[in-house]
């Protein structure tokens, strides 16, 4: 028995029916509803219809653009507003990686990719729709040769603004165009970084006293980040045997952002005689690092009165976004000082006696725990604890939410009384 065919869509027959000239100016009136609509089309056309090399390249290139006017909309208002939603945001971030995606095939014609050059620079001037970087790898993407980089590095330079001058340097710098690179690299001169950049563009020339003599300066007028000007000079005291300088700008780099990675890799360069030498100056650095780091430097060196000292002046950072380098610490600490420690987690409990979310009880309920280990496991107090536990229990008897984050985390809360 023969099966039934279904429905014939009505459409079907009348598209059946149409001559070309019909279905032409139908699909030419699809694609002028709007940018979307005319991107489906020729998506579609290409799979479809077998083209020349140099309507392939157009029919790309007419792609590109209609995902450009596709986002337009949007990015303007981003632009016009200072940022928007999200998910608006995502969404233009999203249609401009595509777009840089079909510009990495190096199939697009240049005279879209100058349009599309052209369409975006203005946007990288205003700076305003929080989408700097997806731009910058727009107008990247429309550049396939050194003439088109340079077309770009003007523009930037043209908008006279610190960033936009930066890509426009670099830029320079990748191409070769030696003086365009100095002329604008000269312009600004004050992190230590401008200096390094400076001081490397010389050295790589064959220039090296005077890449030296560049990051000499830097060393002394250089503000903020130092890091790559002193890996640089510290290289070239280390190739010229100058082993004082070479340890000085180690040490100036250790101190910078005093670590105990970098304490150890510093004590890890010096001969004994050295470290005997700089181990004093680096410790009186050691106020300067970051808390977490400051315990891991004093656990490392086994002065364990000195991190207690500085534990104890930190607040208990039981939220998610706190460091956990404190409880670290304090978990070592636990036999050493039983009683400083106890006060420690205790500290952390907060208010046991006033409402709270749900989420907080529980947050507490993993204090209290920490307070169990030590009264039962540490000093060895049950009755303590039982004591303690009892009393917090009975005084937040009517808030039922306690109880229930309290007994899920602590062993034999529901048989305390």
């Amino acid at each position: 028995m023969a099966k039934k065919k279904g429905p014939v869509d009505p459409l079907n027959d009348l598209l059946a029916a149409a001559d070309p000239e019909v279905l032409i100016n139908l699909i030419a009136h699809l694609a002028n509803l709007g940018p979307g609509m005319r991107r489906e089309c020729f998506d579609y056309l290409k799979k479809h219809v077998r083209l020349s090399p140099e309507q392939k390249i157009r029919s790309e290139g007419e792609i590109v653009m209609a995902l450009w006017w596709e986002l337009y909309p949007d990015l303007k208002d981003l632009d016009a507003y200072g940022g928007g939603d999200d998910e608006v945001g995502d969404h233009v971030a999203g249609l401009l990686y595509d777009i840089e995606q079909k510009l990495a095939s190096k199939r697009i014609g240049e005279e879209i990719r100058r349009e599309l050059l052209d369409e975006v620079v203005p946007f990288i001037k205003s700076g305003n729709a929080g989408m700097d970087d997806p731009l910058y790898d727009l107008a990247y993407g429309t550049c396939y040769n050194d003439e088109e980089w340079r077309r770009l590095a003007r523009a930037l330079e043209a908008i006279n603004r610190e960033w936009p001058t930066d890509h426009a340097r670099r830029i320079y710098r990748e191409l070769g165009d030696r003086e365009k690179y100095l002329e604008l690299r000269c312009k600004k001169l004050v992190y230590g970084g401008d200096y390094y950049d400076l001081a490397s563009f010389y050295w790589d020339e064959g220039n090296r006293e005077k890449a030296i003599a560049v990051a000499q300066e830097g060393e002394k007028k250089g503000q903020g980040r130092m890091d790559e000007l002193r890996k640089f000079l510290s290289a070239r005291a280390l190739e010229s045997g100058d082993r004082k300088r070479y340890l000085a700008l180690q040490f100036e780099q250790t101190i910078d952002r005093l670590t105990l990675a970098g304490y150890k890799a510093f004590k890890k360069m010096c001969t004994a005689e050295e470290w005997s030498e700089y181990e004093p100056k680096l410790i009186e650095k050691l106020g300067n690092a970051w808390t977490s780091e400051r315990l891991q430097i004093l656990m490392h060196r086994e002065e364990y009165d000195q991190a207690l000292a500085v534990l104890l002046k930190q607040r208990y950072p039981f939220r998610a976004w706190d460091s956990d380098e404190e409880l670290r610490t304090a978990k070592q600490l636990e036999t050493r000082f039983p009683d400083q420690v106890l006060a420690y987690y205790l500290s952390g409990l907060g208010n046991l006696n006033s409402n709270a979310t749900r989420k907080d009880y529980a947050e507490r309920a993993k204090v209290m725990l920490k307070v169990r280990h030590m009264l039962v496991d540490v000093i060895k107090d049950g009755n303590r604890w039982k004591t303690f536990a009892g009393k917090v229990k009975r005084d937040n008897a009517r808030r039922p939410a306690f109880q229930e984050e309290f007994a899920k985390v602590i062993p034999g809360w529901t048989e305390l009384v």
